[in-house]
């Protein structure tokens, strides 16, 4: 793997539970509870895992839009978390945002220009008729219009309005981009065309995103790697190729088992999962995930199991997995999604001559 450009350490997020008049702490949400990754220049890393995991979360401490709890983040050699203030809006040029619902994340009273204009401004990077310029450069790249500056959000479609977020982000020419769920909002040929889009984009700037997601196709389609999020941890990270071909522990292989097959005459074990995700209030002992694992044992009642890297960089939280490997098959099928003849003439638009 190349040098990191973003690394997380030990990265935690504890939720105060308060109650009664004097609002005293009673407990906490344990969302994110000790996680561990990095990015590398120019890759995707997918963030997977059930609703209430710690996905958001997660990419919300990385920006330092919440505080952690503890742990530390690394951004080109730079402590995220020891930053001032003036240091980290200075930072916020470089690591952006695309969250997951298009309208709500748009000021509705502001024009598209208006919008694209401020950051621009703010941040000293043009104004006046460079700003204008810049503006219709950004429109360009997500495949809009320059009249599209004078209408506001809700005269646009979903799909129109997530690229504007895209747009939006990129104005501040950001090498990080956290993409929170941001196609989960829109219909499947919808999506397709903004995925298609953001790895041109990054192809062209060298962007480096982290995808939080819960469609794993989606995720396979454009990640690089892949990490599976349980209870605020990580269960598996993996290169996607390998993760989906041999996932090792038994909550990757349920998820991956739950993607609906494309051919209904296609038969395949199955491996579900039972039960309900315990509470992050009160967490489990030992492996988090061994109230719904069909394998679990004693030990895995009493001791966490670390997440363990091997040469290959396929690394588990799993007592088990070697002794597992054969027991559940998982066939997932290759998912491909509908390709954009749009996309595709912008791309040889923007291609040199």
């Amino acid at each position: 793997m190349a040098e990191p450009i973003l690394t997380v350490e030990g990265l935690v997020k504890h939720f105060p539970i308060k109650r009664g008049v004097l609002q005293r702490t009673v407990g906490h949400v344990r969302a994110v509870d000790g996680i561990d990754f990095s990015v590398a220049k120019g890759e995707t890393l997918g963030l997977v895992g059930e609703s209430g995991c710690g996905k958001s979360t997660t990419g919300r401490l990385v920006l330092r839009l919440i505080e952690p709890t503890r742990g530390r983040v690394t951004y080109d050699g730079r402590e995220v978390f020891k930053l001032s203030g003036g240091e980290m809006r200075r930072l916020r040029r470089e690591l952006q945002i695309v969250f997951q619902d298009p309208y709500a994340s748009l000021n509705p009273t502001m024009t598209v220009g208006a919008m694209l204009r401020e950051p621009l401004e703010l941040h000293g990077i043009a104004s006046g008729k460079a700003a204008d310029e810049r503006i219709r450069e950004l429109l360009g790249l997500v495949g809009l219009a320059p009249y599209h500056a004078l209408r506001y959000p809700h005269e646009f479609s979903g799909g129109q309005r997530q690229r504007l977020g895209i747009a939006r982000a990129l104005a501040v020419e950001p090498k990080v981009i956290i993409g929170d769920e941001p196609v989960s909002a829109l219909d499947v040929s919808i999506r397709a065309q903004v995925i298609n889009l953001m790895q041109d984009l990054q192809k062209r700037l060298g962007l480096s995103y982290v995808l939080i997601a819960h469609d794993l196709a989606v995720v396979k389609h454009i990640a690089d790697r892949v990490a599976v999020m349980y209870l605020g941890k990580i269960v598996e990270l993996a290169p996607t190729r390998t993760l989906f071909r041999r996932p090792r522990h038994p909550y990757t292989r349920a998820l991956l088992n739950a993607i609906p097959a494309p051919d209904p005459r296609l038969k395949r074990p199955r491996a579900l999962l039972q039960g309900d995700v315990p509470s992050p209030i009160d967490p489990p002992p030992g492996c988090r995930f061994h109230t719904r694992c069909a394998f679990a044992v004693e030990r895995c009642k009493v001791e966490e199991p670390p997440l363990i890297a091997d040469e290959t960089g396929h690394a588990t939280a799993c007592h088990l997995w070697p002794q597992i490997a054969d027991k559940v098959g998982v066939g997932v099928g290759e998912h491909r999604l509908p390709e954009n003849p749009r996309l595709e003439r912008l791309k040889a638009a923007f291609r040199p001559a």
